[in-house]
């Protein structure tokens, strides 16, 4: 699989942003994380709205210093770039009014498995469209987001879509649509696999005499460190796994106890699971939005 990829740092205050007017529909958790990035990479709170029918969000989006509106077709009207932030399940009913209010604006879902086709097909066949997969850690700025595109996009489409999307941490883009299954399961997902196994550290730590609080602490900067430690060295993650294994030490009778237990075994399982499921869903949202 060929990915390329940029993080954050490749596109601050980037000028091929600040000429384009961007457009949410939808003003949840993953449009804030976007938006807060966009404007530390100084684009113009005047050039972004956002449309959001939930009354209790506005007064936060406001604090952006942004539009915010209720009125889908308003808040595209003028736009250069609309972002779908809208849950999967009501893409359609969202989609369906704005038939034919599309003319030239690069769209960007970020909405978890809804496929180009489906987005399309609901759009009368409107093409400029990206996907995103972002994950949570996008809200601070720190998020992996996967990109696909079909054909029809252009280059210069593409570098502006990650410019936006790099708002929220690193994009990397995929050349076939049904990769963004794996993205989904390993970065998409992936955050619960890190939480998962630091509730695991943290029960080990008290289970072994340590304060609840103790345990926390140790595993959360331990967790951190690691991850630093690995986004910065030139070696990948098994070799730095052998560095810290001394051998007849306790690492590796840690070690050796998890590859009795078929770890790696069952990790690569459930990733597959996940994968799976993601495709399932993008089936399930494809054959829902041909029945309304």
């Amino acid at each position: 699989m060929h990915v390329t990829a940029h993080s954050t740092a490749d596109s601050i205050a980037n000028p091929s942003i600040s000429p384009s007017k961007i457009a949410f529909i939808g003003g949840g958790n993953m449009a804030q994380a976007l938006i807060g990035g966009l404007l530390a990479q100084q684009i113009k709170a005047s050039d972004i709205i956002v449309s959001e029918p939930a009354d209790a969000l506005h007064d936060t989006l406001r604090q952006f210093g942004i539009q915010v509106t209720t009125d889908n077709q308003q808040a595209i009207q003028d736009a250069h770039v609309v972002i779908l932030a809208v849950k999967p399940q009501v893409i359609t009913q969202v989609l369906q009014p704005l038939r034919g209010y599309f003319k030239n604006q690069l769209i960007i879902s970020i909405a978890a498995g809804v496929t180009i086709s489906t987005l399309a097909s609901v759009l009368d066949g409107y093409a400029r469209i990206v996907r995103a997969m972002p994950n949570t850690p996008a809200l601070i700025q720190t998020g992996a987001t996967g990109l696909f595109a079909p054909s029809a996009v252009n280059n210069a489409d593409r570098t502006l879509a990650s410019n936006i999307m790099q708002a929220a941490g690193l994009v990397l883009w995929v050349e076939q649509e049904q990769q963004l299954d794996a993205v989904t399961a390993v970065s998409g997902s992936g955050p619960a696999y890190f939480f998962y196994l630091m509730e695991a550290m943290i029960q080990a730590g008290q289970d072994l005499g340590l304060t609840e609080a103790q345990a926390r602490a140790l595993t959360l900067q331990t967790a951190l460190g690691a991850a630093k430690m690995a986004v910065s060295s030139p070696y990948a993650p098994a070799q730095l796994r052998k560095n810290v294994t001394s051998p007849n030490g306790t690492t590796q009778a840690a070690i050796e106890s998890m590859e009795a237990a078929q770890v790696s075994h069952h990790v690569q399982q459930a990733l597959q699971a996940a994968a799976m499921r993601s495709a399932e869903l993008a089936i399930a949202l494809a054959a829902g939005s041909t029945t309304n």
